[in-house]
């Protein structure tokens, strides 16, 4: 069995990943890539290929190299030049970025089904991947709906974020709900609608989770918030308490000339989730609006700019209007606004 044994209670969620997201069908061959802290979720996925009539073939990236990697080793991008689908189960690392966005490159140039799990833990596989993802995308569906023609987008919290989007119609509005097709890859667990706006003017009270690896350093900012304050799109001020944080964060978001710019604002759709737990794959998903500075995903988006980094900031209980119309309360969607 590759990767070796793993707890049946990672079962139901491995066979929602692959069953109902990645729709692997008997015969098709799937590239599982994980590191050492994912290994037994890469086995439950494995097993759910097999059960498929899939093929999966598995690789440990510490089996074929040092960490933290510049670039995916040899054999990965061998084995998804060649696959029907692939999946990313690993944690991150400081320095990997470019190594994950490689991968990216790879799948969206072959148009294969993919689903990127950097962050996934047993907790994330008994949670947001036992998600009723029909449902994710529905609710999914009838937000990217309403934001295509919506003018501006107002959020604020009791925390202190108040901010207002706007957006260029341009620019599509991205559904990743879990249902993964060969046009649009997808973190799993799934559940978010995203674009990169056109203007974002406000403060930001980041009080939750950070991403890339500031999750996994700094935790959850519930005690220690980051005031992030934009002007244009663009961050012109970062305070916390916390000062190597703030310099971090800071120094993180002016690695080129885009890395300090809104490259992305999202709405988390899982409805399944009840709380945030400090792991930026899953509570990203959680009903909300949340940000990122750095690469807007123009592939996807089709913003004609580009950034070497990409980190997300989600803040807790924000109320949210669509142009003058609330669709979220106290972190909560008031759903019969959206017709559900």
């Amino acid at each position: 069995m590759p990767f070796g044994p793993f707890n049946l209670d990672l079962r139901p969620g491995a066979d929602n990943a692959v069953n109902t997201c990645l729709r692997v069908q008997p015969g098709e061959t799937v590239a599982i890539i994980v590191d050492e802290a994912c290994r037994e979720i890469g086995a439950s996925l494995a097993d759910a290929v097999r059960k498929a009539g899939g093929t999966p073939s598995g690789y440990v990236i510490e089996e074929l190299a040092r960490r933290p990697i510049a670039a995916p080793p040899p054999a990965v991008e061998e084995a998804l030049a060649t696959a029907d689908v692939g999946i990313l189960a690993m944690h991150p690392r400081q320095g990997e970025l470019a190594a994950r966005m490689r991968i990216v490159s790879i799948v969206e140039a072959r148009r294969i089904r993919y689903a990127h799990m950097v962050g996934v833990t047993r907790e994330i596989m008994r949670q947001g991947m036992r998600a009723d993802y029909a449902l994710v995308d529905r609710l999914s569906e009838r937000l990217r709906g309403r934001m295509t023609a919506a003018r501006r987008l107002t959020v604020t919290s009791p925390h202190g974020t108040d901010l207002v989007a706007t957006f260029d119609p341009a620019l599509a509005w991205i559904k990743t709900s879990g249902l993964i097709s060969t046009r649009y890859w997808s973190n799993l667990p799934a559940g978010e609608v995203f674009t990169t706006p056109a203007t974002v003017d406000g403060v930001f009270v980041c009080n939750a989770t950070v991403g890339d690896y500031f999750g996994p350093k700094f935790g959850d900012l519930s005690a220690t918030p980051m005031r992030l304050r934009i002007e244009g799109g663009r961050l012109v001020e970062a305070l916390c308490e916390r000062a190597d944080l703030q310099e971090e964060f800071w120094a993180y978001t002016h690695n080129d000339e885009n890395s300090d710019r809104v490259g992305e604002l999202a709405f988390g759709t899982n409805l399944s989730l009840t709380r945030l737990i400090g792991v930026l794959l899953q509570d990203e998903k959680f009903p909300g609006v949340h940000l990122a500075f750095g690469d807007p995903y123009g592939s996807q988006t089709g913003a004609d700019w580009k950034s070497t980094t990409h980190v997300d900031v989600l803040t807790r209980d924000c109320d949210v209007w669509i142009d003058d119309e609330p669709v979220i309360e106290n972190g909560r969607y008031l759903l019969e606004r959206l017709g559900l």
